[in-house]
């Protein structure tokens, strides 16, 4: 058993095009297009100052964009102009669109500029879905 491969395995990078709603587990390579500073709020006085941030960040690459929420963290580095890999991000849904998030079990980081141009026109955040329940007879 010791020639055999690590429990690492390659990542499979998505495209922002094949996302849909409700899926899990996605690694991307997205440029960041705008971010908004939707809430933050904390307590100074607090021995630990402990700051809950989030910012909706428009995130996309040559097939199309969606909005990221950034949480904490994840704002610093969710630079306008700036190219991140999402590992692990989950779609989930608001209002009946999709957003796009990283969770504590998923990774964001600062890589190099990659050099594909944002897609604008297709923006996936814009799509509203509707939950239908389907019954089987």
């Amino acid at each position: 058993m010791a020639d055999s491969k690590s429990g690492l395995r390659k990542p499979v990078f998505t495209k922002v095009d094949q996302l849909r709603p409700g899926t899990s587990g996605h690694t991307l390579t997205v440029k960041v297009v705008s971010t908004k500073m939707v809430l933050q709020k904390g307590r100074p006085d607090a021995p630990q100052p402990r700051q809950m941030r989030i910012a909706e960040c428009l995130v996309g690459d040559e097939t199309g964009m969606i909005i990221f929420t950034a949480r904490n963290d994840q704002v610093d580095l969710m630079k306008e102009g700036s190219t991140v890999i999402l590992r692990n991000a989950k779609i989930d849904m608001f209002k009946g669109s999709m957003r796009l998030a990283v969770d504590k079990w998923g990774r964001v980081e600062v890589t190099e500029p990659a050099n594909f141009t944002v897609k604008e026109d297709n923006n996936l955040s814009l799509i509203e879905y509707e939950l239908v329940n389907v019954v089987e007879e």
